[in-house]
């Protein structure tokens, strides 16, 4: 037997007292420098190889420092996760239950955002900290699934003694990474652990398999997204002259016309409206689209500073239309032309702040401005995360403003009164007051 490895499918078929003698013999040898009688797992004596260079002591608990609630609440509404979390979990959440597990989904720190399942299990899991808000990496609970699929960017299965901790012998898991299909960013972690007597092989494919369905998803939704960007872009396109592309916040094409198209192109991490250098295109003069930009390529093309900083150029102009009862809208113009956007109530009267305060306003701020309540900072910026996916070519953020290349203008209603008539944000009121 030496001079085999252990195998999950075989393992299973195994008695489970014995396989967990073997298990524990295993790890026992291997962290002691020993032989063992049948060799662990590649990806669990690598993982166990990290955390002896890392001096983790495999008797240390799995007590980690919570998120406070506010910081989770702004990680779950900010993350891409929270759009696919009711396919995450009509996947698997029934399955933990009823298999006396619970599914876990943790953001690409391996901080716990959610966690469903079995009652008794939960409860459970409150003993070795896997709760909401609690830290999962390798370097804080040694080997286990959540932990080492971040570590490895791969779904991980992690049975009894092949956790680093001892504390998490009675335990088995599953995990699989879920990425951005827009830009293979990692986004987090899919889990379901539970009771070690719960274990069973098959539990990774279908972990790995819901973690895949989710990512299909998001791919449709930026599918959709891409053809929205394109019924505004296509009219815009057909007044440009010369060479120009629209593609979204992440470099994927739209529309285009007077060049070869692809299907995506490399933008910079800084990137705004103005002349800016791109390897593939040259200088191009880019514009703001909602949820996007318009690049048009300069005929005289030079290298510029050929740091991919956007240098100032057209100005973009801004129009707040509040000057109508119920129906406010944004329009964004440039020299290739402009578009419209319909707001809410509750966007209008943050762009309306923005367009008072044009040096900025921080969360808090705007929270006072808009709540009279400072501490609602989490609202705030989950509705500014929300209004910059369209705008975010003319919004800037920390703090939130509009950037300075663009003119703002708002239109107000003939009487003070009909500003935003059923707003009761403070900044609003003052505005009526004025």
């Amino acid at each position: 037997m030496k001079n085999t490895q252990l195998d999950m499918k075989r393992l299973a078929a195994m008695d489970a007292a014995r396989a967990t003698r073997l298990l524990h013999r295993v790890r026992e040898e291997t962290l002691a420098g020993r032989t063992p009688p049948i060799a662990p797992r590649p990806v669990i004596d690598a993982s166990w190889q990290r955390m002896v260079r890392l001096g983790l002591d495999p008797d240390q608990g799995t007590s980690s420092v919570l998120l406070h609630r506010d910081e989770l609440e702004e990680r779950r509404r900010t993350t891409l996760l929270a759009e696919v979390m009711q396919t995450l979990t009509g996947g698997l959440a029934g399955i933990a239950d009823a298999s006396l597990q619970i599914m876990v989904v943790t953001d690409e720190h391996g901080r716990v955002l959610w966690r469903q399942g079995n009652s008794g299990v939960l409860r459970r899991a409150n003993g070795i900290c896997l709760e909401e808000g609690a830290a999962w990496t390798e370097h804080t609970t040694g080997t286990n699934a959540v932990g080492t699929a971040l570590a490895l960017g791969r779904a991980v299965q992690v049975h009894s003694a092949e956790h680093y901790l001892h504390t998490l012998h009675n335990w088995t898991c599953a995990a699989a990474p879920v990425r951005d299909p827009r830009d293979r960013r990692l986004l987090g972690i899919l889990d379901v652990s539970g009771p070690a007597s719960t274990f069973h092989p098959a539990m990774l494919a279908l972990v790995d398999s819901v973690a895949q369905l989710a990512e299909a998803e998001m791919r449709e939704r930026h599918r959709r997204s891409v053809e929205r960007l394109r019924a505004v872009a296509a009219p815009i396109l057909c007044r440009v002259g010369g060479r120009a592309v629209a593609v979204d916040a992440y470099g994927w094409t739209a529309a285009v016309t007077g060049l070869a198209p692809v299907d995506r192109i490399p933008l910079p991490k800084s990137f705004r409206a103005g002349r800016v250098w791109l390897p593939s295109l040259g200088t191009c003069a880019v514009e703001p689209l909602p949820g996007g930009w318009l690049l048009r390529v300069e005929e005289e093309t030079g290298a510029g500073s050929g740091s991919g900083e956007a240098d100032a150029g057209a100005v973009q102009r801004v129009v707040l239309d509040l000057s109508r009862p119920r129906r406010w809208t944004v329009s964004v113009s440039g020299p290739a032309g402009g578009w419209q956007q319909e707001l809410s109530p509750r966007h209008a009267e943050l762009l309306y702040v923005l367009a008072l305060h044009r040096d900025g306003r921080t969360a808090a701020e705007l929270a006072e401005d808009v709540f009279g309540d400072r501490t609602r900072t989490v609202t705030v910026r989950a509705e500014m995360s929300r209004v910059r996916r369209t705008l975010a070519g003319v919004l800037a953020h920390r703090p939130y403003r509009f950037r300075e290349e663009v003119a703002v203008e708002v239109l107000r209603p003939e009487s003070p009164a009909d500003l935003l008539p059923h707003s009761t944000a403070p900044a609003v009121r003052a505005g009526v007051r004025g």
